[in-house]
């Protein structure tokens, strides 16, 4: 008898269904895809479910007319408050046509501000491509290309030229399936990405490039850029055209003489004494600082030093060369030889 008592005291209160209390004055019924405001028993609007006019212009209403705040109209409508303030915004400038505005962008309204395509024909007219240029802009590389396109920017249809191709002449397979012949002029990269060399690693595949060109980008904190103060150093100190001299090439391939000798000597500033120090390195890290997508391998290093040692100089560091890699890197340059 006592527990009927206590739950008669408390009894258990919902509020009806499709009934949104506002506030303590304002309610929002909804019935049968229709919808009814009230203000203290007063109807204040009154429309169907499918008028997204109306709707605003009731939120609007309640908010102008000071009987709810911003917070308990969109909370009670569905919707937030960033949403109401726009309904607000529109009313105020263009009235109730405006609030019939339909949903997603306005059309004919630009979305990239004036500077941002300024710049975008700018990078594309030095040459950048549609990827690096999103990057820095901090769009999708979906916008630049729309962006370009409105712009008058067409891509050019490039005719595929007949490549050099000669006889296999007891090429490595992992290197080329066709014959090379040294260029004496500077390598210059076709790609604009310095974390995607992918038509460079094609040209290398296809016995036509002799060394990967260095291409750097914008990047932070990376680890061990610190040494790049010292290859103008070792650029005048005359190694790479000394070993360019003594060694001819290990092309075609992407990690070439140049890159493999100027790893060999960031890592004596490193202070990485063996190649499998390199494993404890980030390949990626590494490769920034040389200008590449990533650093070579442990195994591909240790291929080239078995080539360096299988061509050998014709003085008589040769000799040494049969007895282990230190005395090839010795041959090169004496910084090299405390690596192996």
């Amino acid at each position: 008898m006592a527990e009927a008592q206590v739950g008669d005291l408390f009894p258990e209160a919902r509020n009806p269904e499709g009934l949104r209390v506002i506030n303590d004055r304002c309610w929002l019924r909804v019935q049968n895809q229709h919808a009814v405001v009230t203000v203290s028993g007063l109807v204040l609007a009154h429309y169907d479910l499918s008028d997204r006019m109306a709707a605003a212009h009731a939120m609007v209403n309640l908010v102008e007319q000071g009987w709810a705040d911003q917070n308990d109209v969109a909370r009670a409508f569905d919707c937030s408050a960033r949403t109401l303030r726009r309904h607000q915004q529109r009313f105020a400038e263009g009235g109730l046509a405006a609030l019939g505005q339909g949903r997603g962008y306005p059309r004919g309204r630009a979305r990239m501000h004036s500077s941002r395509r300024q710049l975008i024909q700018t990078l594309k007219a030095q040459g950048y491509g549609q990827r690096e240029i999103a990057r820095r802009i901090g769009v999708s590389e979906k916008a630049v290309r729309k962006q370009l396109r409105r712009l008058g920017w067409k891509v050019r249809s490039t005719v595929q030229g007949e490549l050099p191709l000669g006889h296999a002449t007891n090429a490595d397979p992992k290197l080329s399936a066709f014959c090379f012949t040294p260029r004496e002029e500077p390598t210059i990269t076709q790609d604009t990405d310095p974390a995607h060399r992918d038509g460079d690693r094609l040209w290398a595949r296809l016995g036509l490039l002799e060394d990967a060109a260095p291409l750097f980008g914008s990047a932070k904190a990376v680890p061990g850029a610190g040494v790049l103060l010292a290859v103008p150093v070792l650029v005048a100190s005359g190694i790479f055209a000394c070993a360019q001299k003594i060694y001819g090439s290990l092309g075609p391939a992407f990690y070439g003489l140049r890159t493999t000798l100027l790893t060999l000597l960031l890592m004596a500033l490193w202070r990485l004494k063996r190649p499998e120090a390199l494993k404890e390195r980030s390949p990626r890290d590494l490769g920034r600082v040389l200008g590449l997508d990533r650093a070579p391998e442990v195994k591909t290093l240790r291929g080239k030093l078995a080539k360096l040692a299988a061509v050998g100089p014709e003085s008589g560091a040769s000799r040494g060369a049969k007895s282990g890699f230190s005395r090839v890197e010795m041959g090169v340059c004496l910084l090299t030889a405390k690596l192996v």
